[in-house]
């Protein structure tokens, strides 16, 4: 039987010279990848390894730098630019990723502009980013993608802001 994988993370860009690249959680996860964990970086490329370990990890203001097994110049991170960092769900607990999407669940959703859009009922993973679906405002349904542009502050309790893109509510 194989093994079920799960996407946790996106390559964001190199950082330095000797191999290190910015990764950032999905899903408004936290930080799921530890030391040593084997994960599998996609798209794959042709002259690149599958799978991968994490040699080290630290946290920084601007996002986690992680040093991959498979990267170790500048040019070998800048190939990993935009892939994505699945990994075995033995690999982790499964309860940190169900509590992580179920704390999200039910929490309020403010626009800068428009005030109160609702709370999140729903969690959607496609493959260019998460979609929340908010419900429960004079705004009916609301698909919000979670992506940098929109989110504006997601702390680890109470209202989450945002700021919505034009055309994206119909008023």
């Amino acid at each position: 039987m194989r093994a079920a994988y799960k996407n946790i993370a996106r390559v964001v860009r190199p950082h330095g010279t000797k191999g290190e690249v910015l990764v950032a959680p999905l899903r408004g996860l936290p930080l799921l990848l530890t030391e040593s964990m084997q994960v599998h970086l996609t798209p794959p490329a042709l002259k690149r390894e599958r799978t991968s370990t994490v040699e080290s990890l630290s946290v920084t203001p601007e996002g986690a730098r992680v040093r991959f097994s498979c990267a170790h110049n500048l040019d070998d991170a800048e190939s990993l630019t935009g892939c994505y960092v699945l990994a075995s769900c033995d690999d982790f607990e499964l309860g940190r990723l169900d509590s992580a999407v179920g704390d999200l669940l039910g929490r309020s959703v403010v626009d800068e502009r428009f005030g109160d859009l609702g709370s999140i009922v729903e969690v959607m993973e496609t493959p260019a980013n998460d979609v929340w679906a908010l419900d429960g405002s004079s705004h009916g349904e609301v698909l919000m993608p979670v992506i940098d542009e929109v989110i504006v502050e997601l702390p680890e309790e109470g209202a989450i802001t945002v700021h919505i893109m034009d055309g994206l509510l119909d008023l």
